[in-house]
């Protein structure tokens, strides 16, 4: 995962010009609020970047919300946005394999997004051995890529593509797949991305 490139990115592209905004992520919250996560628990938006899920999220009352980035020019406009609700939220500007994660510390992990980006086996083993080791037992992990119509490539990168039965394969049976799903995101120019999501929860 490059820094600069995701930089580059959102630094010379309006929060609503990128292909992956959406003004609300209704299918990923609806996903969260199905876990039946306290308000007070400890929730991720993984490659949150400028995304509108951390207001949904304060709009519904959680207070336990971090949202980690690569760039920190994302991560500014979504706290600009936020004005002073900016500080009830933790902000991390990591690369999501490499950063040092207290063990057994979140109750959700979302991420829409980031892992079709690991086109490497490598990358993604390490991904889910984050996951792995910040869930507590029993946590949940939602995790949409582009499913297997969607595009090859995204912000000049080359991207993987997955069914619900591959992506819940790269996590392996300690994550038990309770649902899944299939949808069509618009692009702001109207393209049609075909999404696929896994609902996961890490077995005891």
């Amino acid at each position: 995962m490059s820094k600069s490139h995701w930089d580059n990115v959102y630094g010379s592209k309006a929060a609503d010009a990128v292909s992956w905004y959406a003004p609300h992520l209704a299918e990923s919250l609806g996903y969260i609020q199905r876990t039946g996560a306290g308000k007070a628990a400890s929730i991720i938006d993984v490659g949150g970047g400028e995304s509108t899920l951390v207001d949904d999220l304060l709009d519904a009352g959680y207070t336990g919300v971090t949202v980690l980035d690569i760039s920190e020019k994302a991560l500014d406009v979504c706290r600009r946005r936020l004005a002073e609700r900016a500080s009830q939220v933790e902000w991390l500007v990591a690369d999501i394999l490499q950063h040092r994660f207290a063990r057994h510390s979140l109750d959700v992990w979302h991420d829409r997004a980031v892992f079709h980006f690991l086109t490497d086996a490598a990358q993604r083993q390490a991904y889910v051995q984050q996951v792995t080791h910040v869930l507590k037992p029993g946590g949940f992990a939602i995790v949409g890529t582009f499913g297997p119509e969607g595009p090859t490539q995204c912000s000049g990168l080359d991207v993987a593509r997955y069914s619900p039965d591959g992506l819940h394969g790269e996590f392996g049976e300690r994550f038990r797949l309770l649902d899944h799903g299939i949808s069509i995101h618009r692009t702001p120019w109207d393209t049609a991305q075909q999404f696929v999501y896994c609902y996961c929860r890490l077995e005891q």
